[in-house]
């Protein structure tokens, strides 16, 4: 009773809310105007967000802690000799990676000097500067004797280059590690790809060679300087490929994921342009019937004028906080176009189960009172949903800035509908009832004052006068709408047919089956090239780099950040069998091998392993370049401790399985935390795979909590609780059949596809909320019947909405954009899946599951009788006729 009484009241509000707009229709349609152009004005202005990672890398993990543990104990100018791609911070960088299409050995003399032919031009390079031109000479990584640093495998070739040159047939390259002349052991398994070995791992061939060129970048100016740099790093590699048209090149620079994250929205900007044209084409047609006076085109497109207004201001209040805007921003649209549209569409809908009769201001208030009250609920639903995924829970931040700038514009959007739209519902209202052109205004005239126009001219003037009709035709004057006739005539009729029936259910059976199969391959996608344009220099080089490159994971730092018994044999043991399994590319590994050569391994008294460190292990010519391994600390007696210490690990995998090298990572988590050294262990990638699938799970994890909350919160807010079990039960089904279907489409889930659930969870509500409640709410009929009844006051609205959702979406697939085929794929199956259930699904079952709508016999009162009176006609041919009938 109280849910009935609630119900009632917010009609009653909502009602008195039309009225008063519709009394005051300029004010409520030249505000939203005026607030959308002063803070849409600001995005003129608007920054795009630089930091890829600040977007998509979980805010809060244990890599970032220890990242800034590592940078404390071993800064990146310590790492001088260890350019093993990225061991602590990407920085600034180039990189290419050299191929041929004959799939040559690029170690062979003409392609070895090809390679060294590029690394000279690639130091020759210059920026300039008012007054002065930088050189990579200028802005590389130094080392001790004041020259940059480059790759160990420059060094590689150019012993090959002199060893061939002298005749020398001893040198050999070894894979994954093998020795300078001058005894340094080097890691070139990042550095040759596509390798054929010999015997004692004697490299054959090599299909591929990779050059990375590290940058300062301590100030500024400095940082500048190498972007610029890199930019024309770029430009060399492409020009010095068109001038070698064997080989194939792919560089790739610290900016190229940026840049590339960004291109999605320069690409896409033509087929958005060609998408809004569509969504206006169709939502004018939407609203347009043969009938000249009852015809809506305008307010088809003055829809799409509330959501874009709501649109912009949401990007002018983000701009104006200090909001960032990155690519991600291209699906706010369109999540602001599956809820603008069908609540502009259902009030029409509504405008048009109105008497004609009534004054617009009843009309209006009755429009308010039969939609406000299923759009406010599902407003809320929106807010509620997207706001968790604002909240400080998300732990990804371009997750978060997309919900809420969703949230933003949906809240200004339900606003603008209420006041824009709905003036401009009044405006055409007023044009009708004076019986003026939907589209030109001008008065129509009487069928009558057409006869001798032409034929065109009469088919553009149609139009249905209210004295021209009877009481039985009034109510199905729109009926000449297409999509009203085509649901009310034929499809209520054929899905509600017994035969029809079984194909539905087996149907959808077919439908749970598939999206299980799915359901159970999901996958968690943390791949960077999955957000990025296609056809750019990241799809390219990682493309590359997973072919040629992918026989070992990344470098993995191993940092030991205690001063342990180094001298201590168990100690010795213990790190060796940590690392067992991974190719140890450090100090550690080669001075036990040191220690074994003086026989000392089986124990050292710590004052003389501090000795052997000065003495022996430091000035010893084959570890010089391991000094910035260790850490050391000198004690008041003069003893050498050593603090901290690392060794670099590679371990034999697949880069291109990120499922694999998560599971290594957290691997060696749970070993540092039970071990008894004290150790951690980093990779810059580690920043974007650490707790990612906790963190992309959250705000989706959040919003179906809060969805599910405020379902049964609002059961007690509408007049029957069932509809929110239907409710319930459907969203549901919509979500598990999205998933699925999405995983069989090779759509993996990452933050876009997420951020898709997030709204079909309430796209799936918008659709399906007002048809059952329709249903549920019936009394008296049959199921069928209700169900019938439901299709055709709210079907006109879902299939409007879905139309012109669908054709916005087609531009869409087309972009050459990885963001945007996810966002296309995952938007699409949400629409897909929803007006299967609306319009398949639930009509079918409804009409064999509860609620019942069985009628109910009233018990007759003896005292409550009803006395009828009959009075018959006979005509000439007796035959009788009731002609009144008079109920007392």
């Amino acid at each position: 009773m109280l849910r009935q009484v609630l119900h009632r009241g917010l009609r009653t509000c909502f009602s008195r809310l039309g009225h008063f707009i519709a009394s005051h229709p300029v004010f409520f349609a030249s505000a939203p105007v005026l607030i959308s152009i002063l803070l849409g004005a600001s995005f003129s202005r608007y920054q795009v967000e630089e930091s890829v990672e600040h977007l998509l890398a979980p805010q809060h993990s244990l890599a970032k802690i220890e990242r800034n543990l590592v940078n404390s104990l071993f800064p990146v100018n310590r790492s001088k000799h260890r350019l093993y791609s990225d061991l602590q911070t990407p920085g600034r960088y180039g990189r290419v990676i050299v191929t041929s299409f004959q799939k040559a050995n690029m170690l062979d003399q003409h392609h070895t000097d090809l390679i060294l032919k590029l690394h000279a031009a690639v130091t020759r390079i210059q920026v300039p500067r008012p007054g002065f031109n930088y050189t990579f000479a200028h802005i590389c990584i130094l080392n001790n004797d004041k020259t940059c640093i480059v790759d160990d495998i420059v060094h590689v070739l150019e012993e090959l280059k002199n060893a061939r040159a002298t005749n020398r047939t001893n040198f050999a390259i070894t894979y994954p590690i093998t020795h300078l002349k001058d005894g340094r052991a080097v890691y070139n398994g990042h550095q040759l790809g596509g390798v054929t070995v010999h015997s004692k791992d004697r490299v054959k061939s090599a299909e591929a060679v990779q050059l990375t060129y590290y940058l300062q970048s301590i100030n500024s100016l400095n940082d500048m300087v190498a972007e610029r740099w890199e930019s024309s790093f770029c430009d060399t590699v492409r020009l010095f490929q068109k001038s070698n048209s064997k080989v194939k090149m792919y560089p790739y620079t610290s900016s190229s994921l940026r840049e590339d994250f960004q291109k999605t929205s320069r690409v896409s900007e033509r087929y958005l342009v060609t998408s809004l044209i569509l969504v206006v084409t169709m939502a004018i047609l939407c609203c347009s019937m043969q009938d000249c006076v009852r015809s809506k085109p305008w307010l088809g497109l003055l829809g799409l004028v509330t959501i874009t207004l709501a649109t912009l201001t949401a990007a002018g209040i983000i701009n104006l906080t200090g909001g960032k805007y990155n690519s991600t921003f291209l699906g706010v649209p369109f999540v602001m176009l599956g809820h603008g549209l069908y609540g502009t569409f259902e009030m029409l809908s509504s405008w048009r189960k109105t008497r004609e009769d009534q004054h617009v201001k009843e009309r209006t208030a009755a429009v308010y009172a039969d939609s406000m009250l299923s759009f406010s609920l599902t407003t809320a639903m929106y807010l509620v949903t997207f706001g968790i995924g604002a909240s400080p829970f998300t732990n990804i931040e371009a997750a978060r800035i997309f919900c809420c700038n969703s949230c933003i514009a949906i809240f200004f959007n339900y606003l603008y509908v209420l006041s824009f739209y709905g003036s401009s519902l009044v405006f055409t209202g007023y044009i009708e009832n004076n019986y003026q052109h939907s589209i030109f205004c001008r008065k129509v005239p009487k069928p009558e004052a057409l006869q001798e126009k032409p034929a065109w001219y009469r088919f553009l003037l149609t139009a249905r006068f209210s004295e021209d009709t009877t009481d039985g035709e009034e109510a199905n004057t729109y009926e000449s709408h297409l999509l009203v006739c085509f649901l009310k005539r034929y499809y209520c009729d054929w899905i509600t047919n017994t035969y029809v029936k079984p194909f539905v259910v087996l149907f959808y059976l077919i439908y749970i089956s598939f999206a299980l199969m799915g359901y159970l391959q999901v996958s968690e996608g943390s791949d960077l090239s999955n957000i990025v344009a296609t056809a750019t220099q990241t799809i390219e080089y990682t493309t590359a780099q997973q072919k040629y490159f992918s026989n070992y994971s990344p470098v993995i730092g191993f940092y030991i950040y205690e001063s342990i018994e180094y001298w201590n044999t168990s100690v010795q043991e213990d790190v060796l069998e940590y690392t067992k399994g991974f190719v140890r590319i450090s100090w550690f590994e080669s001075y036990l091998n040191y220690l074994r050569k003086l026989n000392v391994s089986t124990g050292l008294p710590k004052k003389n392993f501090t000795d052997m460190l000065r003495n022996s292990f430091l000035k010893a010519p084959q570890f010089s370049h391991f000094q910035e391994d260790i850490i050391f600390s000198k004690k008041y007696n003069d003893e050498v401790d050593v603090v901290a210490s690392r060794m670099f690990l590679v371990a034999k995998t697949m880069e291109t399985n990120r499922d694999e090298l998560y599971d290594l990572l957290e691997t060696l988590r749970r070993l540092s935390v039970t071990s008894k050294v004290k150790f951690i262990v980093f990779n810059p990638s580690f920043v974007y795979m650490d707790r990612y699938a906790s963190s992309l799970g959250a705000p989706l994890h959040n919003s179906c909590i809060s969805a599910l909350f405020l379902l049964f919160f609002s059961a007690f807010l509408v007049a029957d609780s069932l509809i929110n079990v239907w409710l319930t039960l459907t969203v549901v089904s919509v979500e598990f059949g999205v998933i699925g279907f999405m995983t069989l489409w090779k759509v993996e889930l990452d933050c876009i596809s997420v951020l898709c659930l997030i709204y079909g969870i309430n796209y799936t509500i918008d659709n399906c909320a007002p048809l059952l409640s329709t249903f549920v709410l019936g009394k008296d009929f049959t199921r069928t019947k209700w169900v019938k009844n439901a299709l055709e006051v709210h079907g006109v609205a879902i299939l409007q909405s879905y139309l012109c959702y669908l054709v916005g979406l087609i531009p869409l697939a087309a972009v050459p954009s990885n963001l945007t085929c996810t966002l296309f794929r995952c938007l699409f199956l949400i629409a897909f899946v929803t007006f299967f259930h609306c319009f398949a699904i639930l009509p079918v079952i409804l009409t064999f599951l509860p609620p019942s709508k069985k009628k109910r016999k009233e018990k007759k009162n003896p005292e409550n009788r009803e006395e009828i009176e009959c009075v018959e006609m006979v005509d000439i041919d007796s035959t009788r006729v009731v002609d009144q009938i008079t109920t007392v």
